[in-house]
């Protein structure tokens, strides 16, 4: 099978299966993942991990549309409503999952660097997922707007957190007495203000130049490339796609008389490219890893999810949030596949001639076939719980 047979297929598969999980009001998503489950190498092997590493530019460009997207939504005048609550929120649910995974793996008689960097790993959350439901279900209101807002954020404390796990862990390997807090410290500020300043740079560039055009057609090309342009320059200097392409939506929102018109032509497109992003994604995990990794993920799982909901719901409540937002927050941070798989990534990188990486990536991606079948089904209870579903419509 070719590359583009493979991608067709995997659209076609994971539409039709999206619309049958669909009618047990099970999000789109899911099916998606299941899609892929079926196509890859946990069934049929329809979709080799050779064609997976070919085809990961669409990996790569769904990201980028989601986290621009993302931006889309952080308007200043709602950033200013609800923009201590979310750091907050954002803060006490990745440091909580962080926490509560480093003891567990402890706990079990883990090494202390892989306790750490296992727990560093968990404090991630994808936001694709969640924001594929919030669009699925139109849902609009105080738990929408601050899921999203904390999804945006997440990826910048994730990456303080690793930085900082994975140096420890350096040191612990290398038997070292002293670890640097400045080079600790300085790479994750590098990465993150570096990526909001090209973010910031580029979308002035795009800002002014969709001031001069009109035409549907012409600013979708427009868009678009600079959407794929911000995300290959991001990897270049080796920022954050995802805080370049959300610092972009954020300025074009903000700035852009066109704002309105932008967006909607990127939704426009979107689709079938979200589609193959979870199919793909879904196609590298391997259920029969559940049984290898055994209890360690088992607990890794159980940690993170009661990290994750225990933690925001904390950081809504002393935020003083709104009722909605503290009893359903955490139901929303769930899913992981994503950015934790490439943090997996570059942990097998950063650490060469060890086991390290290998143990880490089998956990992840044995542990994301649960995360990502239950996390679309918990934002979809949350939002149907909260009332916010079909609002957005409404209030439009």
């Amino acid at each position: 099978m070719n590359d583009m047979m493979g991608v067709g297929l995997s659209i076609i598969c994971g539409y039709g299966i999206g619309k049958i999980v669909n009618r047990f009001k099970i999000p789109s998503v899911a099916g998606y993942i299941i899609a892929g489950l079926l196509l890859g190498q946990s069934f049929f092997g329809l979709l080799s991990v050779e064609f997976l590493e070919r085809v990961v530019g669409i990996s790569d460009l769904a990201l980028a549309l989601i986290a621009f997207s993302i931006g889309g939504e952080l308007k200043i005048s709602n950033l200013k409503k609800i923009g201590g609550r979310v750091f907050a929120i954002a803060f006490f649910e990745a440091i909580t999952a962080f926490i509560l995974v480093t003891v567990a793996m402890l706990l079990l008689k883990q090494p202390m660097e892989i306790a750490l960097l296992l727990g560093a790993v968990a404090s991630a959350t994808a936001p694709a997922a969640t924001v594929m439901v919030l669009n699925e279900l139109r849902a609009k209101g105080p738990l929408a707007n601050t899921l999203i807002a904390v999804v945006a954020i997440d990826d910048a404390i994730c990456l303080m957190i690793y930085a900082i796990a994975s140096s420890i862990a350096k040191v612990i390997i290398a038997h070292s007495g002293t670890i640097h807090w400045v080079s600790v410290m300085s790479k994750p500020f590098i990465e993150i203000f570096g990526s909001i300043a090209l973010g910031v740079l580029i979308g002035a560039i795009l800002t002014y130049i969709l001031s001069k055009i009109s035409y549907r057609n012409e600013v979708l090309v427009i868009i678009l490339s600079f959407i794929i342009l911000t995300a290959g320059l991001a990897i270049k200097f080796e920022f954050s796609a995802l805080l370049t392409n959300m610092t972009l939506g954020i300025m074009v929102v903000n700035l852009s008389a066109n704002r309105a018109k932008a967006f909607s032509v990127i939704e426009s497109i979107s689709a079938p490219i979200y589609t193959a992003f979870f199919v793909l994604a879904g196609a590298r995990l391997q259920i029969s890893l559940l049984v290898k990794v055994g209890l360690i993920g088992l607990v890794y799982t159980a940690a993170r999810i009661i990290g994750k909901i225990a933690g925001a719901s904390f950081g809504a409540t002393i935020s003083k949030a709104e009722p909605v937002v503290k009893q359903y927050i955490g139901f929303g941070l769930l899913s992981q596949i994503g950015v934790a798989v490439g943090l997996a990534i570059i942990i097998s990188h950063e650490f060469p001639g060890t086991t390290i990486g290998s143990l880490i990536i089998t956990v992840l991606l044995a542990t994301t076939v649960i995360t990502e079948i239950i996390g679309p089904l918990c934002t979809r209870y949350a939002v149907m719980k909260s009332g916010e579903h079909g609002k957005l419509d409404t209030q439009s």
